[in-house]
């Protein structure tokens, strides 16, 4: 396993993160992961090196299960081995009916979950805590303060920023740095090599700032595995059991023209490698000049999650780099 220091923290994290939004998650009616299956990948993910772990007080069904299966299986190992971030902003089930406080990122709910997370992780401390999502009603600097006494009381490390737009990221570091506030150090939005448009601005801001790029999906759901067909009128052929068949919005996602031109470009990478297309996808990934990028993959089976391991022994020439690029933006 590679390691890297977390953007411009003081931690250092597996080049690759392992994501438990599978875990006791139902999709069309199936588990996608049981806690048996959720032991075995938390094991092959330390068994190889993996010690960056990521989950959110929302995942699984209920809420919070994924966030307990961590903690139980951490009750056999030494906390300080790992990396661990959740995340805050969503309604939490466990309470019933979602009342006017029970979501958002006021001070009163982030509170009530922090204390939560902590419980079902049976730890006291998170190293990262992400916001999950931007929160229109909550002025940021009241966020912000709140998960800055969280930091003073030494139950976060770091904080972290999910999925918003490049201009709210740039506005939480500046309420930070004017009001002596702790900034965000990592974010997580969804990136992979098929998609740019839609993060370029985000991810400049990152590497101007210096933030570490945890990207979800960086498999685009899939995708990129190259176990999609191509049907004849452009869509795509799923096999049974995969995303691409469970989520009814996986083509809208994920498969454009130019998602075909990418995977292509992976593919014969992966042929010139000896290596798989998610191996290619993720080492592109990590490959990133301008950010620390830090890719969560969410394997269902402890091979997959090998596989995806194997990515850190692969190494992509300029010219190869450069191929899959230029297939993801062919303006550039």
């Amino acid at each position: 396993m590679e390691y890297t220091t977390l953007g411009n923290t003081g931690t250092t994290v597996s080049k690759l993160c392992f994501g438990t939004w599978r875990f006791a998650m139902e999709s069309g009616g199936v588990v996608e992961t049981d806690q048996t299956a959720a032991n075995d990948l938390l094991d092959t993910a330390w068994e190889n090196g993996v010690n960056f772990i990521d989950t959110a007080n929302v995942y699984g069904d209920p809420n919070g299960t994924s966030e307990e299966w961590i903690g139980e299986w951490l009750e056999d190992h030494d906390r300080e081995d790992f990396v661990i971030a959740s995340k805050v902003y969503f309604p939490f089930d466990g309470w019933g009916e979602p009342g006017p406080n029970d979501s958002g990122l006021g001070r009163k709910h982030i509170r009530a979950q922090i204390e939560g997370t902590l419980e079902r992780l049976g730890t006291d401390y998170l190293d990262v805590y992400y916001i999950h999502r931007w929160d229109e009603n909550t002025p940021i600097r009241e966020t912000l303060s709140e998960l800055t006494q969280l930091v003073r009381e030494d139950k976060v490390r770091y904080l972290g920023a999910s999925t918003m737009a490049a201009w709210q990221l740039t506005k939480a570091l500046w309420e930070s740095d004017v009001n002596g506030l702790e900034r965000f150090d990592v974010t997580q939005p969804m990136v992979n090599a098929v998609q740019y448009d839609e993060v370029s601005d985000y991810l400049e801001v990152c590497a101007d700032q210096d933030l570490a790029v945890c990207p979800y999906s960086p498999l685009a759901g899939g995708f990129l595995t190259g176990k999609y067909e191509r049907t004849d009128d452009g869509g795509v052929k799923a096999p049974n059991g995969s995303r691409g068949s469970l989520d009814e919005m996986f083509d809208e996602w994920y498969v454009t023209e130019q998602a075909w031109d990418v995977l292509e470009a992976v593919e014969s990478v992966a042929d010139e490698l000896d290596a798989s297309p998610a191996q290619v996808s993720l080492r592109w990934l990590m490959d990133q000049p301008d950010y620390t990028c830090v890719p969560i993959v969410g394997a269902r089976k402890p091979t997959q999650l090998e596989e995806n391991v194997g990515a850190v022994e692969l190494d992509l020439s300029d010219d190869q780099f450069e191929r899959i690029a230029a297939a993801r933006n062919p303006s550039e």
